[in-house]
């Protein structure tokens, strides 16, 4: 029984493991640019990994519930937990960020001269990542609410980024393809995981609006936006998250 909850760990692990393989095999295509002619590579694939980053969420979740529930938590599970999740939520968007930079230099007129150099700092946000997690396992302060933004909700974000491109709602895939905002979203996401911020917990302990209105505020938001916002939902609630957090603190970080 014991095992149950890191079995489904590693399936967190096997999930993000399989949306490297679709991000590596995103396919290619000849695009013409001033007469000239460029090989792109197409991020609209990228969405099964997109799909594979909220089942690895979903799992993610569980595996901490079954083992509360099964009474078998151990320091063990807590560190497979941070090594499953540094792969489905740091590497993964990190690679889904390299492709989206290599896709946006691609449409440039002066596309031959851009080297890895200028891709790399995709890579910053498994680091960041995986410092965050490291960080988490280590501070006892972080049992009824985050410091930093979670790494789930990062890769949350970045992962609606080839769903967002694909269907383009409200000409924001647009916004994906400039290099600049790329760059920008990839230097916040790192500083908001680092962060001494405090983030509130979505874990609910009671179901008293008092204690619980801003989780309850931002399940309405996710819930009015979906049909309205469709897969731009995912940043807006993501903005709506930071900020309520920033403005209402964890009622342990209040003076």
């Amino acid at each position: 029984m014991k095992q149950i909850p890191n079995i489904l760990t590693l399936s967190n692990l096997f999930c993000g493991a399989l949306a490297i393989i679709f991000i590596l095999h995103a396919p290619e295509y000849i695009a013409e640019f001033n007469g000239t002619e460029y090989t792109i590579t197409n991020p609209e694939p990228i969405y099964w990994a997109s799909g594979l980053v909220v089942l690895a969420g979903i799992i993610d979740f569980f595996d901490g519930f079954v083992a509360r529930l099964l009474k078998v938590s151990s320091a063990m599970g807590k560190e497979l937990d941070s090594l499953a999740d540094v792969v489905s939520f740091g590497v993964v968007p990190g690679m889904m960020l390299f492709r989206l930079l290599q896709s946006a230099y691609m449409q440039m007129p002066d596309v031959y001269d851009v080297s890895v150099f200028n891709l790399a700092p995709a890579l910053l946000v498994p680091c960041f990542a995986a410092y965050r997690l490291a960080v988490f396992n280590l501070d006892t302060r972080q049992t009824e609410h985050f410091i930093g933004v979670p790494t789930p909700a990062a890769g949350f974000l970045v992962a609606s980024f080839p769903m967002i491109m694909l269907y383009n709602p409200f000409g924001l895939a647009q916004w994906l393809g400039n290099i600049w905002v790329l760059y920008a979203i990839i230097a916040v996401l790192c500083y908001l995981m680092v962060s001494s911020h405090p983030m509130i917990s979505l874990k609910f302990k009671n179901l008293s609006v008092k204690d619980n209105w801003p989780r309850f505020l931002l399940a309405l938001l996710t819930v009015v936006s979906i049909p309205v916002l469709g897969y731009a939902t995912v940043p807006f609630v993501f903005a709506a998250y930071v900020v309520l957090s920033l403005i209402v603190p964890p009622k342990s970080q209040q003076g």
